[in-house]
């Protein structure tokens, strides 16, 4: 096993936990207190970003592994670093603004495409010998 996919998988989480600490921070800066997740929109903002993150977390790191799985664990981490540096400018627009978000959103978006096509052409390859 190649500790590339590793590394990304370890760096993913990590991005995910700094997430989770943007929330505490803006609980604190917004006073919103625990468990409202509503009541002030700059907060808002800043939980969907955890949330959101949370929800492609799966989807996102099933697609690398199963990737990494039949191509080479160097090309799945490239593309895994393309997905966390997506959600990082996702974090960033989204924090200043809504619709600042988009461009990150689709580069995390095209890299989890990109992970998904690939471990799908590699799972039918594998079915047929080749």
């Amino acid at each position: 096993m190649s500790a590339w996919p590793v590394l990304v998988t370890l760096a993913a989480l990590l991005f995910y936990f700094w997430t989770g600490l943007m929330v505490g921070n803006a609980r604190r800066k917004y006073k919103v207190p625990a468990p409202a997740t509503t009541g002030n929109p700059d907060f808002e903002r800043v939980f969907r970003v955890q949330m959101n993150t949370l929800e492609w977390l799966p989807i996102f790191l099933a697609c690398l592994w199963i990737f990494a799985n039949y191509w080479d664990g160097r090309v799945a981490a490239i593309l895994g670093l393309v997905w966390i540096v997506g959600r990082y400018m996702y974090a960033h627009g989204y924090t200043l603004a809504a619709e600042q978000r988009s461009m990150g959103f689709m580069i995390q978006a095209i890299a989890v495409l990109l992970l998904f096509a690939g471990g799908f052409v590699g799972a039918v390859m594998s079915l047929f010998g080749a």
